[in-house]
């Protein structure tokens, strides 16, 4: 009699999916615009508060006035009015002054608060940015393994989740029909309620979705539980009701057929990890990413580390360097990751980020097919392209970057600038163009990416680091420092162990730079005997 029912859970509009896989949230340059942009309306609406509160004031001293007027008045109205100066302002108060009281009352002190809140909700972010802001923190949780409660009682530096907002996030999470992360939100909504935390938000509506997530994952018995507990709430919740039969007949089933529920739930959750590794492409990779973002990289044995050394450089002993060589750190060896410290001035990076901030777009890749710049879901940040000609800092950085590789940059892509907010990251990827994609570089005509130069232009409190899947090499940000390494062997040949990737910023504001040195121009110029070991 119930096979016509299906479970059901809370509507949304299929409208609002596509949009965030293209445009993450503001960039943290733009943050730091919205927080004074606050800041103004906040202002603003004091402003607008205390010109209520001198109203208020105005129309109270007034009622006051004629209140003790009227009591005087009333004991003897005869005697009162007998008196001509009483009449007289008996008349003008109420010809006049009444009507000036009325003017006070109906006067609009909010003006000036809703003019500055129209100018500048121009610049607010939109329900896109708000969703890609949820985004992030569900992608910091499953990389760096949060739960929902050290995230939501602020133990990461920073403000607490209310039930509102844990709500917002399992709501993202459904939207996505992601229903692993709706489920532990929702039942963080459903946790600080419980505890007593005032909240807007009622039990009825996050159990409605915290019942549907769970069925959905294969937990019929505690779907069931939560939509009792949801029907002794609201008995007349119409979904509740038919899911308590659905509930209930598929229970009933399981019974009949012999078959432990649990056992049911763990096939089902079986079955789930199965598709998802069928559709989820380089899952070990993505393990491993996660892992070293996590800072669980390779431990060097001793013999190996011994083989990595600090030293002053001077590039053959090129003029700029003699005298001042400069400082260069052995990160990894296979493939050789370089760090140069003190590469770059505070001076120069606040004049990178000053030129670069104006221009900040979602940051693109190469499309393999295409050759063509296009965006992507896996790399999450803005950035913007600095010519050498545009200001003598750029102009002296590119010449900088020849000097210490003693690579010409002059078929060199432009300087990237990069920026990366809260939950911003670039999973991994190869910077040189593969025998699959031949048309990767064709427009530049410069040939393959050579080699990459990174400048780390911001300290990170967490996450954010650049990691190497395939080795197990995690570098950490520097501020002032910048890493260098070969995509291609002397032969042309692409290296596949320099595939890497920037890891989610946990807490913090991540700004880099990168230069992508082209093969054309460096035909004399790379040492012939160089070797990914060297």
């Amino acid at each position: 009699v119930f096979l016509w029912l299906l479970a059901a859970g809370p509507k949304i509009h299929s409208c609002r999916f596509d949009f965030f896989e293209t445009c993450p949230p503001f960039c943290p340059g733009q943050m730091m615009d919205l927080l004074f942009t606050e800041k103004d309306l906040v202002k603003s609406l004091k402003d607008y508060i205390k010109a209520e509160e001198s109203k208020l004031e105005q129309v109270k001293r007034w009622a006051e006035k004629l209140d003790e007027l009227t009591a005087t008045a009333t004991q003897d109205p005869e005697g009162f009015l007998g008196h001509p100066v009483n009449a007289f302002k008996l008349m003008k108060r109420l010809n006049t002054e009444w009507s000036e009281v009325e003017d006070l009352v109906l006067r609009d002190m909010s003006d000036g608060f809703i003019s500055n809140l129209t100018i500048q909700r121009q610049h607010f972010p939109s329900e896109e940015d708000q969703t890609g802001a949820a985004k992030a923190l569900l992608r910091l949780q499953d990389t760096y393994k949060l739960d929902t409660q050290t995230i939501s009682t602020g133990d990461l530096p920073g403000d607490t989740l209310m039930p509102e907002d844990c709500f917002e996030l399992g709501k993202t999470a459904y939207s996505e029909m992601d229903y692993y992360h709706t489920e532990l939100w929702m039942a963080q909504a459903l946790r600080q309620l419980d505890e007593g935390q005032v909240s807007s938000l009622d039990a009825v509506t996050v159990l409605d979705y915290l019942s549907y997530s769970v069925y959905q994952q294969g937990g019929l018995e505690r779907a069931l539980e939560y939509t009792k507990r949801l029907l002794t709430l609201d008995p007349d919740h119409k979904r509740a009701s038919g899911n308590l039969k659905y509930f209930e007949y598929q229970l009933a089933k399981q019974m009949k057929a012999a078959i432990e529920p649990k056992r049911l739930q763990e096939v089902a959750k079986e079955g789930e990890k199965r598709e998802s590794e069928r559709t989820t492409e380089y899952l070990p990779e993505k393990r491993k990413y996660e892992q070293l973002c996590r800072g669980e990289g390779i431990k060097l044995t001793p013999r190996r580390q011994s083989r990595f050394f600090c030293r002053y450089y001077d590039n053959n002993r090129h003029p700029y360097y003699i005298l001042g060589p400069v400082k260069q750190e052995d990160e990894w060896d296979r493939p050789r990751i370089i760090r140069y410290h003190d590469v770059i001035s505070e001076r120069e990076m606040e004049k990178i980020k000053e030129l670069a901030k104006p221009r900040l777009r979602r940051a693109t890749v190469h499309d393999p097919q295409t050759g063509k710049l296009t965006t992507a879901q896996y790399r999450v940040s803005k950035s913007a392209w600095l010519a050498a000609y545009e200001h003598p800092v750029v102009d002296r950085i590119n010449q900088r970057i020849e000097d210490i590789t003693g690579l010409d940059v002059k078929t060199a892509e432009e300087l990237q600038v990069a920026n990366y907010g809260v939950g911003g990251q670039y999973e991994p990827h190869f910077d040189f163009g593969r025998k699959d994609e031949p048309d990767a570089f064709k427009e530049l005509g410069t040939g393959n990416r050579i080699a990459t130069w990174l400048f780390y232009m911001s300290d990170i409190t967490a996450g954010g680091a650049t990691v190497f899947p395939e080795v197990g090499a995690s570098v950490r940000p520097k501020k002032g420092t910048a890493v260098f390494w070969y995509n291609l062997f002397p032969s042309g040949e692409g290296d596949y162990s320099t595939r890497h990737a920037a890891c989610p910023v946990l807490v913090g504001n991540k700004w880099v730079s990168n230069k992508w040195i082209h093969e054309r121009g460096q035909e004399f110029r790379r040492p012939c005997g160089l070797r990914e070991t060297d």
